[in-house]
């Protein structure tokens, strides 16, 4: 896909990651961790990887889990990890989906619409791929994704509930 411009005349490009982006990529991870961490430290460590750096330059390469980048002169301010996934088995159709595993915008770059950026360029990648849909799952702790996704026009398609057992 071409670089996209920005509205405000300022040039940004979307790209798919690689080797290069490894620092800045791990910098933005550890953004997501620590909100997930604020808001369910039951779950969430406050420090950690989720990725080893090998695991993310595997994924990086596999052209089934496609992570794209945004960067505006020169620096990565946000990113998608993106999974294709085919559904297939007795009772569900055969189909392909875009599954966003993580988005992220740094947060000093965000309300810039960088996130939606990144989106719309998932979007397109998913109508390019011949997916029949986009599924995400966002924290219920994170109230912010969640009214961004719905902006975007997410809708729900199930919810996951728990109930925590013991204290």
């Amino acid at each position: 896909m071409e670089p996209s411009e920005c509205t405000e005349k300022t040039e940004y490009q979307i790209r798919p990651a690689k080797t290069g982006d490894l620092e800045a990529v791990n910098r933005l991870l550890r953004q997501v961790l620590y909100v997930h961490y604020v808001g369910r430290p039951d779950l969430f460590n406050e420090v950690g990887k989720k990725y080893t750096d090998e695991g993310l330059l595997k994924i990086f390469k596999n052209p089934q889990t496609p992570v794209f980048v945004y960067e505006k002169e020169g620096e990565v301010l946000g990113y998608v990890f993106c999974e294709l996934k085919r559904q297939s088995s007795g009772s569900l159709k055969t189909l392909t989906t875009l599954y966003i595993d993580d988005l992220c915008v740094d947060e000093k770059a965000r309300k810039q619409n960088v996130g939606k950026a990144l989106f719309e360029y998932a979007k397109e990648f998913a109508k390019k791929s011949g997916c029949y849909n986009i599924t995400l799952h966002v924290w219920e702790c994170n109230p912010g994704a969640r009214a961004f996704y719905e902006a975007v026009g997410l809708t729900p398609q199930y919810t996951s509930m728990e109930l925590i057992c013991g204290e």
